[in-house]
């Protein structure tokens, strides 16, 4: 088992360099329910940085391919270009794109979801992040979260999942690979476990 401190992810996104204008970007990818919400709250706290959650991104439940163009061309390239970044947040309820969110100028961006780490994507992360955990485990944090009706479309979620990291090859171009589900003690509050 290797603990990594969450000081040293931070420390080593702070002296990163920024890929996107002024803007370093922390990606946080990995499979649904795999814990990429919970770490990347943490790291954006710890970095005072904006968090941009792809859920908002997504056009909906079989969105999943189209949303890293989406980031790209909404807030990554604007940002690079030094002009206003902002996307259209998608409503999951009425199934349609709804307000304009501008992206606060910030000399650190979360980005979290699945997705993010994307090879459209790569050009303009300082730092890439890789979480999983078993299906099992994902599976019921989302049916926990979400409800029993909604397992069909996790099910159909998954699916799409597959398909993306195994043509992006996500994980393995990630920086770190990191257990979503540890069963070793640790604090989780200061400390993430790496996969072998």
């Amino acid at each position: 088992m290797t603990l990594l401190a969450f000081d040293a992810l931070v420390s080593q996104v702070r002296h990163a360099p920024a890929r996107a204008g002024a803007t370093r970007v922390l990606a946080v990818d990995g499979p649904a329910g795999s814990g990429k919400s919970t770490l990347a709250a943490r790291l954006a706290a710890r970095l005072g940085a904006p968090v941009l959650t792809m859920d908002d991104i997504y056009p909906g439940w079989d969105g999943l391919a189209e949303a890293a163009a989406l980031v790209v061309r909404s807030v990554l390239e604007p940002l690079t270009l030094d002009r206003p970044a902002r996307y259209r947040r998608y409503d999951w309820i009425r199934h349609e794109y709804a307000d304009l969110v501008d992206i606060p100028a910030a000399p650190v961006l979360a980005l979290e979801g699945c997705a993010c780490g994307s090879r459209i994507v790569a050009p303009y992360l300082s730092l890439l992040l890789w979480v999983e955990a078993p299906r099992d485990v994902r599976f019921g944090r989302g049916i926990a979260r979400d409800g029993e009706k909604f397992r069909p479309h996790w099910e159909r979620w998954a699916r799409q999942e597959e398909s993306l990291f195994a043509a992006e090859g996500t994980r393995e171009r990630a920086d770190y690979r990191i257990d979503g589900a540890p069963t070793a003690a640790h604090d989780p509050a200061e400390t993430v476990v790496l996969l072998d």
